[in-house]
């Protein structure tokens, strides 16, 4: 069974590749924001 944090990035990762898609001119914005929400929540756990 998937973690949590598994789990959260997943959902993450499909809506970010969803906007990308959508608005594919915001892809650096959204790359930066995965990260940046990548990072505090590794550093949270």
């Amino acid at each position: 069974m998937p973690t949590t944090f598994t789990l959260i990035q997943a959902i993450i990762s499909i809506v970010f590749g969803l906007l990308v898609v959508i608005f594919p001119r915001f892809l650096n914005y959204i790359v930066g924001l995965y990260f940046i929400i990548i990072g505090l929540i590794l550093l949270l756990t």
